[in-house]
């Protein structure tokens, strides 16, 4: 699933139609994770973008006309800008054409993201936005606020980081990363985390995050970035995927964790 790095690449990525004038939209497959709205061909025919953004993994195009487009990626969508040469292939859903030349395509082989038009003013009113905790990259996320959120908590902090309405933007790959930047097990409970500790915590956080935009993001199986580069975060990978590396006298190890994939050092990543 694109996680914060690959939206934020894609985001960036999309600045070649800021701007530009929208004059028809092609809508191939009406039902992706949720219904495409039945009025957003209307709405954005003629509206001209006006800024690009990026709310946690929510990529948002705004509109000159006080709208904004709402594109999640869920867990295997991709956007992709083309010219006039254009030829639709397989899952491309959703097309926006302009009046450059340029296109705009979602395309979505698991059709697990969706696409949304709301008002912008009534973009924080959204559950799906309302619902998200601070972002990993917000300079207002503070050691303080992370503790008072997980000093009681009985779950690991693994999971705490994938918790989107504590911390937005993380995913499955970049927390284990994170925790390894940090040398914190994956398995502590949030309760036991001191505070010096989450410190050190966040700072990996941006240290990773940052890194990864750096290199475009990470292509594990499906993401590339608009022009169809593909990521290259995960050739930095520290333990993802990596069961078995050795990093000093330690190993890493491979465990499962609510379902999901957990990559980590035990000896470097202790619980003391």
């Amino acid at each position: 699933m694109p996680e914060l790095p690959e939206v934020e690449t894609t985001v960036k990525g999309l600045s070649v139609i800021l701007n530009q004038k929208i004059y028809n939209v092609k809508i191939h497959t009406s039902k992706l994770r949720f219904k495409i709205p039945n009025n957003i061909i209307n709405i954005l025919r003629n509206s001209k973008i006006a800024n690009l953004r990026r709310i946690a993994k929510y990529i948002i195009i705004d509109l000159d006309i006080n709208y904004s487009l709402v594109i999640h990626l869920g867990m295997s969508g991709r956007l992709k800008t083309v010219s006039s040469n254009y030829k639709r292939i397989k899952h491309d859903h959703f097309i926006l054409y302009f009046f450059n030349k340029k296109k705009l395509i979602y395309n979505d082989p698991r059709k697990f993201g969706f696409i949304d038009i709301v008002k912008t003013k009534d973009l924080q009113k959204q559950k799906y936005i309302m619902g998200l905790g601070i972002d990993a990259l917000s300079p207002n996320l503070t050691a303080e606020m992370i503790f008072n959120k997980i000093s009681k908590s009985e779950v690991p902090i693994k999971q705490i980081l994938l918790n989107q309405k504590l911390i937005a933007g993380i995913g499955n790959i970049y927390a284990s990363e994170i925790l390894f930047d940090a040398k914190i097990s994956p398995l502590i409970l949030g309760k036991k985390l001191e505070i010096s500790r989450i410190m050190k915590l966040i700072k990996s956080t941006r240290k990773i995050l940052k890194k990864a935009i750096q290199f475009g993001g990470s292509s594990i199986r499906d993401y590339r970035s608009t022009d169809g580069t593909l990521g290259n975060f995960q050739s930095n990978f520290k333990v993802y995927n990596k069961e078995g590396k050795k990093i000093g006298n330690d190993r890493v190890k491979k465990i499962v964790q609510y379902g999901r994939s957990t990559f980590y050092c035990p000896k470097l990543q202790n619980n003391n």
